[in-house]
């Protein structure tokens, strides 16, 4: 149905007034998420908000349903918590728990010293969120480092996995998807090889974090989109001693067996809770060993430049794939090519990347009063604008092809899950 700037607003709009909106908090693929006080609760709580264009989902409004479903009812520690919900006329307003601590990466790098012990706690803190998510039948599929904050800024703050835009409510336990979906770096094998997935690519991407975590760097490290792909389907993996002589042996064990290609082979989340590198004392030396000096040399310098320059041309790709899944008509014809050049044109159907305007303002209501605009203003949106700027920058030193092939492996044909 085509979008009415004169249709009267949903009865959930007057929920808006509960909230006061301030800064931005980030961009992507659905939109972008707003810091807001939340007024109405007792006392006011500092939420995070999410704001999805209406004009982006183009009637694929059940993508955003889907994301309430797999939220509703879950409670656990370290799984962001889903607080309420309304929408206006253009937009939807999705309201969370604000996780105001940071990245997980950006806050190792903060604190300084970070031991082998402290890693073993991180991860089994994110495993015991994918291990819960899992007994509910719900695949994240976007478990990541900027997807992983410190819910407050506190030294012993927890870790919360956050957003859940690509998150799968399974509907049988064996239940098999195939949309490729997923971040550039994080993507499991089966899904870049289109041969179905399931749990298991949760598990794959704990074992990229785990292994960047204890070394700086990833596993597979090309940054041409199709030799990462490729790099990843071998699913070879070295532990090079400058790093590693003092990581214990049940670390790289554990890591190795995250990363086996073959879903069928690889650790569940039960089996990983079980692992005697989360279960067992370390020694004095992995304990004491200070794992941040990796970090520091390697992934803020090199990896996560070149996967910020790709994601920044591709950002808007897997949204597309996601709201074309059995929406316009499955496909098996394997054709790569047609996903990317969908993705940027107007084909009924199919989502194209919204302009600022379109995320960050409001259109007019009947009687002409306009709506509460979310746009930024001042140095807040000048700071947004230059951020976007250097990355759109920063893509163009990736290379043409690159960010093709890499569309073409995130997105791929137009398939059903």
């Amino acid at each position: 149905m085509p979008h009415n700037p004169f249709a009267k607003q949903p009865d959930t709009y007057v929920k808006k007034k509960e909230y006061t909106f301030t800064k931005t908090l980030g961009e992507g693929t659905f939109g972008i998420v707003r810091s807001a006080k939340w007024n109405a609760a007792d006392p006011p709580i500092n939420v995070a908000v999410k704001v999805i264009s209406k004009k982006i989902l183009k009637g694929h409004d059940e993508i955003v349903q889907d994301e309430m479903d797999v939220l509703k009812g879950l409670d656990q520690p370290h799984v962001v918590k889903f607080l309420d919900w309304f929408e206006s006329k253009d937009k939807y307003y999705l309201v969370f728990e604000e996780a105001s601590g940071g990245e997980l990466f950006d806050r190792i790098l903060q604190r300084g010293r970070f031991t082998e012990g402290d890693a073993c706690r991180t991860i089994r803190a994110v495993l015991s969120a994918i291990q819960y998510l899992h007994h509910h039948n719900i695949v994240h599929r976007d478990v990541k480092p900027e997807n992983i904050l410190y819910r407050t800024k506190e030294e012993d703050a927890n870790v919360v996995l956050v957003d859940f835009g690509i998150a799968k409510h399974l509907k049988a336990e064996d239940e098999v998807l195939t949309n490729v979906c997923g971040s550039f770096g994080y993507a499991a094998p089966e899904i870049l090889a289109k041969k179905g997935h399931g749990k298991a690519v949760d598990m794959w991407s704990l074992g990229i974090i785990t292994y960047t975590m204890l070394c700086g760097y990833t596993p597979f490290r090309s940054d041409d989109p199709d030799k990462l792909a490729a790099e990843t389907q071998r699913g070879k993996i070295e532990f090079h001693d400058r790093y590693w002589k003092n990581v214990s042996p049940a670390a790289k064990e554990f890591v190795k067996s995250c990363l086996t290609v073959d879903p069928s082979k690889r650790l569940t989340a039960d089996e990983a809770m079980k692992h005697k590198w989360l279960t067992e004392n370390r020694t004095e030396t992995e304990a004491s060993h200070d794992l941040s000096l990796g970090l520091r040399e390697n992934y803020r310098k090199r990896w996560k430049t070149a996967i910020n320059a790709v994601r920044a041309s591709t950002k808007f790709r897997t949204f597309a794939a996601l709201a074309a899944d059995g929406k316009t008509g499955p496909s098996e014809s394997g054709d790569e090519g047609t996903g990317a050049a969908a993705a940027d044109g107007e084909e009924e159907g199919r989502i194209s990347p919204p302009t600022k305007s379109e995320l960050y303002s409001e259109s007019s209501s009947r009687d002409g009063e306009v709506e509460d605009a979310d746009y930024l203003t001042g140095d807040e949106g000048e700071d947004a604008r230059t951020s976007q700027g250097q990355a759109n920058g920063d893509a163009k030193d990736v290379g043409e092809s690159g960010v093709k092939g890499l569309v073409n492996k995130l997105q791929g044909a137009k398939v059903s899950s």
